[in-house]
């Protein structure tokens, strides 16, 4: 990876002044911005470029979803200056930054994923005027698009203020003039904090932290029903998913001879391939590791005889994300112990399934998972009955540990920000996908159970759709029941 500026610039600067042995040094730049790069260089550069603007854009897919999204907007906040950032780079190290990811609630009211971006909507007699603020394409007279480590030759073309304009249908103004204007903004205006400092500090004097709340729980809210471009992004984000664990499983002997490593860079493979990137730390836990319900470290031994849980799933390229898990047998053949252990399992999420209904309490499918895990607990002798005494104590969540399942969307875990009324102590829509995902484990060091259990830990995660009269299993293409998914581990290791 070629060093930003100075090696760079210093090389392109030594390039076009000749052959060492030049009489006379090139003249600096006067305005001293740039050391090393000539006047005839930097001339030399502003010009000769072809006319790249596209025109005739069509607008992206989600158009008019994201303006009927603003539109609730508006209807809620009228009056109100709304302020919505999509964040900036960060830093990993050095000089270099993370993968940027546009903050859910600007891209979900935007379309758009470009870092430093700003969506303000604007009072106006109608409701309010959008405009979505960007940084415009790289200036090249003054030399940006090349000397700048965010040039568009460092890092790639960025749109025109008049193709954003196109593309996602709001007017485009230069972001750049955005922190000024707002200072002299006037009037009531709501922020939705984290993402952008410059832009907090100009408004620093002109919100307040409950009134900002107020808005980032709503934006939060408004994503609990999914509309069809969202379902069908899901679906999507399901079934690359899907193919992900099926890669995986035709490669399970080269994991064995590596560690759980290769099946996490195996399934990222695809999400690369087929998406954006993956929606979170992929859990790739075998053996005893699967009693870590967020093991992402990923670098433990695979061993035939032992359980892999790979908790994992594809973000499309417009940030929606499955969350798919299962419990795989590394040698394709469940023991015994595993076998019931999983059974339990699958028994327990055939019942938080059937819960998920329209109308149905939030919590319904939890606790109906919940009360099969724990007649298995104590049928087995591993905790004391009746079931009902143990439910009250929740003694079995020694074992459960987790709840069984949360929304999903731009989010794995969609719509953090609502209110517990709307969403735990809610009520199922047509429209809301939420995952169902029971688990037992036993953990190695647990002496409270047979020595047979120990180290064995099993989760089963599905992707369901509320619709009209009932649920659809968005993640149904992967087999559950343990005899299905040895017949399928078969047939892909051929």
């Amino acid at each position: 990876m070629a060093d930003e500026l100075t090696p760079a610039v210093s090389d392109c600067a030594a390039d076009a002044a000749g052959p060492e042995e030049s009489e006379e040094p090139p003249k600096q730049r006067k305005n001293g911005l740039y050391p090393g790069v000539s006047d005839e260089l930097a001339e030399n550069m502003k010009s000769g470029w072809a006319d790249t603007e596209l025109r005739g854009l069509e607008p992206i897919a989600q158009a008019a979803e994201t303006a009927a999204r603003r539109a609730a907007l508006s209807a809620r906040f009228p009056g109100e200056r709304l302020v919505i950032p999509a964040g900036n780079l960060k830093t990993r190290s050095n000089d270099t930054d993370y993968p940027f990811r546009a903050s859910v609630e600007y891209a979900y009211l935007t379309g758009n994923q470009t870092e430093d971006g700003v969506l303000v909507l604007e009072p106006a007699a109608d409701g309010h005027r959008a405009t979505i603020y960007l940084l415009p394409r790289s200036d090249r007279e003054n030399g940006e698009f090349w000397l700048s480590g965010q040039g568009e030759l460092w890092v790639g073309r960025r749109h025109s203020l008049t193709e954003a304009a196109e593309l996602y249908g709001i007017p485009a103004s230069d972001v750049r003039e955005l922190a000024d204007a707002l200072r002299e903004a006037t009037g009531p205006v709501r922020l939705v904090r984290g993402y952008d400092a410059a832009i907090e500090a100009a408004l620093t004097d002109k919100v307040t932290a409950e009134r900002d709340e107020e808005l980032r729980v709503f934006l939060s809210e408004e994503r609990l029903v999914k509309d069809e471009f969202e379902i069908g992004e899901l679906q999507k984000a399901v079934d690359s998913t899907v193919r992900g664990f099926e890669d995986v499983v035709r490669v399970l002997d080269k994991a064995e001879a590596t560690s759980e490593r290769y099946i996490e860079g195996t399934f990222f493979l695809r999400a690369r391939v087929e998406g954006n990137d993956v929606g979170y730390g992929s859990i790739c836990a075998s053996g005893p590791h699967a009693c870590t319900l967020h093991w992402v470290r990923n670098d433990g031994p695979v061993r035939s005889g032992d359980l892999l849980l790979l908790d994992a799933g594809v973000e499309t390229h417009t940030y929606y994300t499955a969350d798919v898990t299962r419990t795989l047998p590394v040698s394709g053949r469940f023991s015994e112990i595993q076998k019931k252990i999983y059974d339990a399992v699958h028994e327990a999420q055939e019942a938080g399934i059937a819960a998920v209904q329209p109308g149905a309490k939030y919590r319904n499918f939890h606790d109906a998972a919940q009360r099969v895990l724990t007649e298995r607990l104590v049928e087995w002798g591993l905790v004391e009955g009746p079931v009902e005494r143990v439910l009250e104590l929740g003694l079995q969540r020694r074992w459960t540990l987790h709840g069984t399942g949360h929304m999903l969307g731009m989010d794995v875990h969609d719509c953090a920000a609502a209110r517990v009324e709307s969403y735990v102590d809610g009520t199922l829509e047509p429209g809301m996908v939420l995952t169902v995902e029971p688990g037992l484990y036993f953990q190695a060091d647990d002496l409270t159970v047979p020595e047979e259990y120990r180290g064995i830990g099993v989760r089963i995660e599905d992707d369901i759709l509320v619709t009209e009269d009932g649920n659809r299993n968005l993640s149904a293409g992967l087999p559950r029941q343990s005899d299905e998914v040895e017949s399928w581990m078969a047939a892909l290791k051929g």
